[in-house]
């Protein structure tokens, strides 16, 4: 039996690129507040994706997912959500996407998963506040970033 080729998936470059831009603070899920209700991620905020939309070029093998983006935030001492917070997030995200000269860039996935080549990223829509979470966390939703890109031969 042969061992199957690991691919690059949407979920996999999006989490490397957005880690390049707000650090170890992403993922497709919000973490899990822990056993004494602390979050571990309450200091600088999250951010979560999930694959929107998108499509694959059926010439050359370039892929454009479209992926839904939400940046959140918390202060567990106030019931008051700190916005500015979840609003830093994704606005550093754009000013990513407007960084030019940083795209085209190379990200290492984690595990066997070959290296990927940005070639663009840009955001579809503004970010723009979501208001009715009953947990009182911040949250601003960028509804669509595309991050074009391509697996680099082994």
């Amino acid at each position: 039996m042969t061992t199957p080729v690991l691919r690059a998936t949407p979920e996999l470059v999006a989490t490397a690129w957005l880690s390049t831009v707000v650090g170890d603070r992403v993922a497709t899920t919000l973490p899990k507040p822990g056993v004494d209700g602390t979050l571990s991620w309450a200091d600088g905020g999250f951010v979560t994706l999930v694959v929107a939309g998108g499509s694959s070029n059926i010439y050359v093998p370039l892929r454009t997912p479209v992926m839904g983006v939400s940046c959140w935030a918390a202060n567990p001492t106030s019931q008051k959500p700190p916005w500015n917070q979840a609003a830093t997030l994704a606005e550093a995200i754009v000013a990513a996407c407007l960084d030019h000269p940083s795209i085209p860039q190379t990200l290492t996935l984690p595990g066997s998963y070959p290296s990927v080549q940005v070639k663009s990223a840009y955001v579809v829509g503004d970010p723009r506040r979501i208001t009715d979470d009953a947990s009182s966390y911040a949250r601003y939703d960028i509804p669509g970033l595309v991050i074009a890109w391509t697996e680099v031969p082994s």
